[in-house]
């Protein structure tokens, strides 16, 4: 098996999808026009996704109060501190940077909206080296 998406009920899903696409490369493959203004994301590999969407049945969790070890969505990133300045400039908010003995830069950062979003340069790739089961 392998992920599709992950789903996240989201205070503003279009500036949200809006700002992903820009500042993340995100594309986005569906997006309704009217609430719950779902709108799914993939990213450049096209095969996994993310879904966003506003839905009152249930609360938007409050993502600014919560610990980024809770929830956050990690990119890879090539270079996680031209990443961060650039970030920052579009409206993100800096948690932590880091540099783990083992070769790795992890930057965790919020977006406008709070949710956490960690830029990954892992000093051994982790994605590409696992069996396909």
């Amino acid at each position: 098996m392998k992920i599709e998406h992950f789903a996240m009920n989201v205070e503003n899903p279009p500036a949200m999808a809006d700002w992903y696409r820009k500042n993340l490369g995100l594309s986005v493959v569906r997006q309704s026009e009217n609430a719950p203004y779902t709108t799914f994301l993939a990213d450049n590999s096209g095969q996994v996704m993310i879904e966003i969407y506003n839905n009152p049945a249930d609360e938007v969790p409050d993502y600014r109060a919560m610990n980024p070890l809770i929830v956050h969505l990690a990119f890879v990133s090539a270079d996680p501190a031209m990443d961060k300045k650039r970030l920052l400039e579009a409206g993100a908010k800096e948690e932590s940077d880091a540099r783990p003995d083992d070769g790795s830069h992890i930057v965790m950062l919020r977006d406008p909206w709070g949710m956490c979003i960690q830029l990954c340069k892992r000093g051994t790739p982790m994605l590409g080296n696992v069996e396909k089961r």
